[in-house]
């Protein structure tokens, strides 16, 4: 069966991530064990070993979506997206806000979260993340006090043809990422920036999910 690079790199991350999440959630059942077994289930050490558990299963979740399969559609409620990348962001500089209150298909959640993530690149120092759909337009937004939007990564999203694109180094992989999605699916990106404010935009060519 023949499989291109890109859904071939999904299949692995979607496996990585599904082969992670279960050792996470056996250690959090066993912390869980413990504490009402020990003297001091409350105590710091053990509540920071469930928050390292608790972080590392949001990231795990939230990767499994942005990294899977980009032909995935199947639905996933829009609690569960909104709830998937404010975790994936707790303990962090960055906050989240998913403002859709749609469902949508695994694959049009994946780009949202893949925005997110290349929208980190222009906040360093934190800031806040603002996912919309309108009509067939979705948006993130990126606000905080230093804006950075001089990178040379964004001109990965502004290749049309994918014959263009640098080198790309593990940080900035969801540039690359969403840049093939975009060109495999005719979806038209377009960064731009402001004083405070980041945004790049996604024009699916029919809404899907």
């Amino acid at each position: 069966m023949h499989q291109n690079e890109t859904s071939l790199a999904a299949l692995i991350g979607s496996r990585i991530c599904h082969d992670l999440i279960s050792p996470i959630g056996a250690i959090s059942n066993g912390l869980e064990l413990v504490g009402m077994t020990s003297a001091t289930p409350d105590g710091p050490e053990m509540s920071l070993i469930q928050q390292s558990c608790d972080h590392a299963a949001a990231r795990i979740r939230f990767f499994r979506i942005a990294f899977g399969t980009a032909t995935d559609i199947r639905a996933i409620a829009a609690g569960e997206a909104r709830k998937t990348i404010t975790d994936h962001y707790v303990g962090t500089r960055i906050s989240a806000e998913w403002h859709i209150e749609r469902d949508l298909g695994r694959d049009v959640t994946q780009l949202g979260y893949l925005s997110a993530l290349c929208l980190e690149t222009a906040v360093p120092q934190g800031g806040l993340l603002r996912l919309e759909l309108q009509d067939r337009c979705l948006t993130a937004t990126a606000r905080a006090d230093i804006v950075r939007d001089e990178l040379p990564i964004w001109s990965v999203l502004e290749d049309s043809t994918g014959d263009n694109t640098p080198d790309v180094g593990p940080p900035h992989v969801q540039f690359a990422l969403l840049a093939r999605i975009s060109l495999d699916r005719g979806i038209t990106t377009s960064f731009s920036s402001s004083d405070g404010l980041a945004r790049l935009d996604l024009t699916l060519p029919a809404l899907q999910g």
